[in-house]
């Protein structure tokens, strides 16, 4: 395996995530998995959103100030992209002055500075990284074809599927870039020209960076993976599953119920229905209550995750389930406000995944086995849950308005003992397969880092 080793050199590698929990796991994981190699490991961060660096003992941690940044998460499409926005512009002249500080300590010790890994939302901060003389690399946090729907955003607005113009143009097909709907694409009428801006940015981020790095493995999206090495002029490298292969410890910024576990060991095998929609999407109180009677009424044990924030307008310290679901649901389901979800997947006891789609859970979903109920919010969720329902086929979306008689039909499909939940359990099982000889011996996502390693040593 290649390490970090040169010619009695220790490297170190710079690391900014984008300070959200989806962003902020995989990029620790990352770094645990170059530290293994040898590297030594500085993380960048902002005051919103902090890591725990007494969670990571081994790393060198450096705050940077993030004056006039909103306080609160972001909620809305809207909100999230004006969030991305105030982090690179918040952050670019502190984070320059930290980092030339840095180099200058480092030039009186045996190390150097290798490369600086960053998300790929933060262009002004990668771009600042270059101008002190340190190499980038950029980390883009979903699937790689999200990425190439990204890269094609100009001709999608070109040829008139974007901006959404009418609700009845949403199943249409995208032909250039199959499987996707019109639905599926990353899209905000309300903001467009500010999203077309900010995934112009991301685009940028990576072309102009020495390697893209992506959380995904070849048999998952090979055709994907292959379209964007002939299509981009930088090295790409799909490393996942990242959570899979990196020893890193957990970065969870909110507090995990590891309670669920012990009351999922005395559930049947493949008898439990999982429900989280991660840690950024929000509901109505209308549609939470559909959730809950769907759930009710489709009999099945279950461990839902209502996450403090998930209700839009209700108080973030308390949710309401609605009267006479904890009498209907007694003894056969328990309600955490966070679970460790990739313990939860990977046992026994659970049987189907209720899931926003976001590309961690996507991924965890896809490594553990379980077949999904996809349920999409807003960003590149849609075009996931496409993937798992379309082309995986290892799972089922509850498209439009949300009702109870949906919900419960749509649990009954995906854990029913015949088909088609049947063969989306086999070919979920086929993909967990993938993905563990992805990072086997000699697997892609092996290989692949290897490669990585090769090219930050050679930097």
């Amino acid at each position: 395996m290649a390490t970090a080793a040169a010619g009695g050199r220790r490297r170190r590698v710079l690391f900014f995530p984008l300070p959200y929990q989806g962003h902020i796991n995989p990029m620790f994981q990352l770094a645990g998995l170059l530290h293994a190699r040898g590297f030594s490991i500085t993380v960048f961060h902002v005051r919103f959103n902090a890591p725990d660096a007494s969670a990571h003992p081994a790393y060198d941690f450096v705050s940077v100030p993030d004056d006039g940044m909103p306080a609160d998460s972001p909620d809305t499409v809207q909100a999230t992209m004006d969030h991305i926005v105030s982090v690179n512009r918040a952050c670019e002249a502190p984070f320059r002055e930290r980092l030339a500080a840095l180099l200058e300590r480092q030039r009186a010790r045996a190390e150097d500075v290798a490369c600086l890994v960053a998300d790929s939302h933060l262009l002004t901060l990668l771009g600042v990284a270059r101008g002190l003389g340190v190499p980038t690399l950029a980390l883009r946090l979903g699937s790689a074809a999200c990425f190439r729907c990204l890269t094609a955003f100009p001709m999608l607005c070109d040829k008139g599927y974007l901006p959404v113009q009418e609700s009845s143009q949403l199943d249409a097909p995208v032909v250039e870039l199959p499987p996707y709907r019109i639905g599926d694409l990353p899209a905000s009428a309300a903001a467009h020209g500010q999203l077309r801006e900010v995934l112009s940015r991301v685009v940028t981020a990576v072309t102009t960076s020495s390697g893209l790095i992506l959380d995904t493995f070849d048999a998952l999206e090979a055709d994907e993976l292959a379209a964007l090495r002939r299509d981009l002029a930088v090295p790409v490298f799909d490393v996942g599953p990242l959570h899979k292969l990196s020893p890193a410890a957990s970065s969870s910024l909110l507090r995990q119920d590891r309670g669920c576990l012990d009351w999922l060991d005395g559930q049947p095998p493949a008898s439990v229905l999982y429900v989280s929609f991660g840690s950024l999407a929000s509901v109505s109180a209308s549609d939470l209550v559909e959730t809950a009677w769907g759930i009710a009424n489709s009999g099945r044990p279950f461990l839902w995750v209502l996450r403090p924030g998930l209700v839009r307008g209700a108080p973030p310290s308390s949710i309401s389930l609605p009267d006479g679901f904890d009498a209907a649901t007694r003894g056969r389901g328990v309600v955490v406000s966070w679970a460790p979800q990739e313990e939860v997947l990977a046992h026994p006891a659970v049987g189907g995944f209720w899931t926003h789609c976001g590309w961690n859970s996507t991924l965890e979903g896809v490594c553990a086995g379980v077949p999904m109920l996809c349920r999409p919010f807003f960003a590149d969720q849609m075009g996931n849950a496409r993937y798992v329902d379309h082309v995986w086929r290892t799972g089922v979306t509850i498209d439009g308005e949300l009702q109870r008689g949906k919900v419960e039909a749509a649990i009954s499909t995906l854990m029913g003992a015949g088909e088609p939940g049947a063969g989306m359990r086999r070919r979920a099982l086929e993909l967990k397969n993938s993905a563990a000889a992805s990072i086997g011996e000699a697997g892609s996502s092996s290989v692949n880092v290897d490669m990585l390693v090769s090219l930050i040593q050679s930097m």
